[in-house]
């Protein structure tokens, strides 16, 4: 067996209390292995000890020599190198004296064994990520059943189960939970800044072309105070020397919310909050998916707009959350 093969398969798995102890032990086969140095340091005895040990339980037939030793090729060794599985560990730790024997044999009986035997441990932690995970996702359902009655979202019953299901897709919970894969997904930071002079220009030249196609009115993207500057300066917020939306999904995500929640404009607030929208992802390449294909499209986006315009103020975080987890599909 290759080194790089070996390494590839090494997990840490056991811990003292008092991190006295931290080994990496190797599964193959339905069981562990390990060297006889690390037997030494698991019990806290010295290596000669533990040679007496195995000779002994070899020449008493406690256990077998043939399927209970491995050699394996490991790194800085110029000749293979005995690995001794989970029985003839035990059955060391039962004839070694020490505390942190003892420690071993309780821990291996209750933990180790039922891994092996079930194929999992309990991890109190992965349990309650994955638990966080489908609330997050029943919630999500439930929002989006209940806005798409509204009327307003009339005709827009398709995209909100288009919406749910690239949605779902993000929480891959079954297949991430059973490869030990369930981790926060990878955010990506904004190098571009939309400050308020561009985006005054970029909103003028929407209005040109929406009121040459008679879409739009001269109220269009009439500011009403400050609203539209203050909220450029929410999204890049910091407190305490920390940005409050740190990742690009968050920024982007709260754009466009906050346009479209507090009009800050007389008209066109959902059409002016989705085109910055679409604009600030694009400006920072981060748009497309590597298909090609857009993140969120037009029809998405419209369905989107129309859901934070009825949404109430307390189900924000439901919304970014939503918009956020479809970004980073």
């Amino acid at each position: 067996m290759k080194d790089k093969e070996f390494k590839k398969d090494e997990i840490i798995i056991y811990k003292t209390s008092k991190n006295e102890v931290e080994l990496q032990v190797r599964f193959e086969g339905e069981t562990v292995w390990l060297r006889q140095d690390k037997i030494a340091k698991l019990y806290g005895k010295e290596r000669s000890v533990i040679t007496k040990h195995i000779n002994k339980i070899f020449a008493d037939k406690e256990v077998d020599k043939k399927s209970n030793v491995q050699f394996l090729h490991i790194a800085n060794s110029d000749k293979p190198v005995a690995f001794y599985n989970l029985d003839m560990i035990l059955a060391v730790g039962y004839r070694a004296n020490s505390l942190r024997a003892i420690h071993f044999r309780i821990w291996a009986t209750n933990v180790l064994k039922n891994y092996l035997l079930k194929g999992y441990t309990i991890n109190q932690k992965r349990l309650f990520e994955a638990q966080e995970k489908f609330n997050e996702l029943r919630e999500a359902i439930s929002f989006l059943q209940e806005k798409s009655k509204h009327e307003l979202l009339s005709g827009q019953e398709q995209e909100i189960l288009n919406l749910l299901a690239n949605y779902s897709k993000t929480l891959t919970l079954l297949e991430q939970y059973d490869k030990e894969k369930l981790v926060l997904a990878e955010k990506g930071r904004a190098k571009f800044v939309l400050n308020y002079e561009q985006a005054q220009t970029i909103i003028e030249e929407v209005k040109k072309e929406l009121i040459a196609k008679k879409e739009a009115s001269d109220l269009f993207g009439l500011e009403s105070g400050n609203r539209f500057k203050g909220i450029l300066s929410a999204i890049y917020q910091t407190f305490d020397g920390k940005e409050l939306y740190p990742s690009l999904e968050e920024k982007a995500s709260h754009l466009l919310y906050f346009i479209i929640k507090d009009h800050p404009f007389a008209d066109g607030n959902k059409r002016i909050g989705s085109f910055l929208f679409i604009y600030f992802l694009d400006k920072n390449n981060y748009l497309y998916k590597d298909s090609g294909e857009k993140k969120i499209n037009d029809n998405a986006l419209t369905a989107l707009a129309l859901l934070i315009a009825v949404s109430d103020p307390k189900e924000k975080d439901k919304l970014i959350k939503i918009i956020t987890n479809l970004l980073v599909l």
